[in-house]
């Protein structure tokens, strides 16, 4: 038994549900789909709550653009005119009940948090309703399930929730299991689920592979498989290396540890419900599907090299907290942590020093915590700066800090390029280490180390008098 998850890259057309059918038709064995929204209809959903504050008058307007953008996926999909409009029906009915909702918002003239976690559901809600629809024409057995309904417990937080998994495991098990065990495919909604009381939360923006995985714990399948439009992690990023390769092979840490650091292939969340399961988890790609991915391991796997790979993140920023004795003084750190995680700001890293405290943040995030934290320590220190235009490089592997001399090679294949390295931290993670250095240095410092540790791909030359390869 297996979860597939479909994310929006992978619902771009009509074409796709139907490549969609072509891959559920394939399997031999019980199977769960889990579904993102449409592509592009997550943002139109943000534009209405954006447009409904300004003016009712926008309303229609965005309504409008999202049934056009369902009607076009169907009309590709479904040749049949009258299946055609019973889709349609169905679409236009879930889509005039989110239209009485952005008419509250522009009436009321505030989005709160329950609101806005109802209205960003239903990309997903709209999308699982067509592709179970559409899989119905072509003859398989599914039907669509939202998360609230299935049993997806969460925490109260509506617009960042975490899962209940325990109390998932014992609903899935009774909502979703008896249909699957009769041949039938659950098509489920990603991305939200409910409070014990009902009322919907949503697991923040691309959560679907968090709640593909989540679903996966709680129908304790054997695999995972989160189809995408490209084949896999790979090597670095091929906008910056051309020679690029795909991992075929990771573990959870490398994987989680590659996310959390700026492979947007994965959500950071995905692997926390999996960790201690036995559930294998592979990247797929749609316009490829008979090609392996990259599979991830709970457990142990042959390992290829110590070295997986080499990523970034340009989203960031460095507050440096400076005064006489900060990095000592108890408490300190405590207090700042609890002020930002107030105002729902996420530290990436913390790095001290006896004169200087050095929180690693999102960019986003920058203003609003130097002022936060300006407030809570007047007394206590010197001055507040932020540092932007910093990007982070991340080192990932398996035995990367047991491994002598690997730190050497890369700090020196960086530095060859005359590339500063103003930060650096190591042994927070065993699989990973990571430095800060200016933006502009992005894409030679990362050649450099791809190109330290991985090469150049060899090519065979065949000189066929001689019989010679080389």
């Amino acid at each position: 038994m297996k979860v597939m998850k479909f994310g929006g890259a992978c619902l771009t057309k009509g074409e796709d549900i139907l490549k969609i059918a072509r891959i559920v038709k394939e399997e031999n064995e019980p199977v769960a789909l889990v579904i993102s929204a449409i592509h592009n209809v997550t943002n139109l959903l943000i534009k209405g709550l954006e447009l409904a504050l300004e003016s009712e008058e926008y309303v229609p307007i965005i309504i409008e653009e999202i049934r056009e953008r369902h009607q076009q996926i169907i009309q590709e999909a479904i040749t049949e005119e009258e299946k055609q409009e019973e889709i349609i029906t169905t679409i236009n009915e879930k889509i005039q009940k989110l239209e009485r909702l952005y008419y509250g918002v522009a009436f009321t003239e505030e989005i709160i948090d329950s609101v806005r976690a109802i209205i960003l559901s239903y990309g997903e809600a709209l999308a699982t309703k067509l592709v179970a629809f559409v899989l119905r024409t072509q003859g398989i057995n599914a039907q669509a399930k939202e998360s609230n309904e299935s049993g997806i417990i969460t925490t109260h937080s509506f617009t960042n929730a975490t899962a209940k998994l325990a109390e998932i495991k014992d609903n899935l098990q009774k909502s979703l299991l008896p249909f699957m065990k009769e041949g039938g495919i659950p098509v489920i909604t990603g991305f939200y689920g409910c409070t014990p009381e009902g009322k919907i939360t949503i697991f923040g923006r691309n959560g679907t592979d968090y709640s593909a995985a989540v679903i996966a714990y709680g129908l304790d399948v054997q695999e995972l498989v989160i189809w995408k439009n490209v084949a896999g992690f790979m090597t670095a990023d091929p906008k910056l290396v051309s020679n690029a390769r795909k991992i075929s092979q990771l573990s959870f840490y490398e994987a989680a540890e590659l996310a959390y650091f700026g492979a947007t292939i994965l959500h950071p969340r995905t692997l926390a419900p999996l960790i201690d399961s036995q559930i294998n988890i592979e990247i797929r790609n749609i316009n490829d599907p008979k090609s392996a991915g990259t599979k991830i391991h709970p457990m142990g796997y042959k390992k290829d090299g110590i070295i997986k790979s080499v990523t970034y993140n340009e989203e960031i920023a460095v507050l440096k907290i400076q005064g006489p004795g900060v990095g000592y003084k108890p408490g300190i750190i405590g207090k700042i942590g609890n002020k930002l995680a107030e105002i729902g700001v996420n530290i990436f890293s913390v790095i001290t020093a006896q004169t200087c405290i050095n929180l690693l943040l999102h960019r986003r995030d920058g203003k609003k915590s130097q002022q936060a934290i300006q407030g809570l320590l007047e007394e206590e220190v010197e001055q507040i700066i932020i540092e932007e235009d910093i990007a982070l490089i991340a080192v990932v592997g398996e035995g990367l800090l047991t491994t002598k001399g690997l730190a050497a090679k890369v700090f020196s294949a960086v530095a060859e390029q005359n590339v500063n390295i103003e930060m650096i931290s190591a042994g927070a993670s065993e699989v990973a280490y990571y430095f800060i250095i200016k933006q502009k240095s992005i894409k030679v410092a990362i050649k450099a180390i791809h190109s330290t540790f991985f090469g150049k791909r060899k090519k065979t030359f065949v000189i066929p008098k001689q019989g010679i390869a080389f």
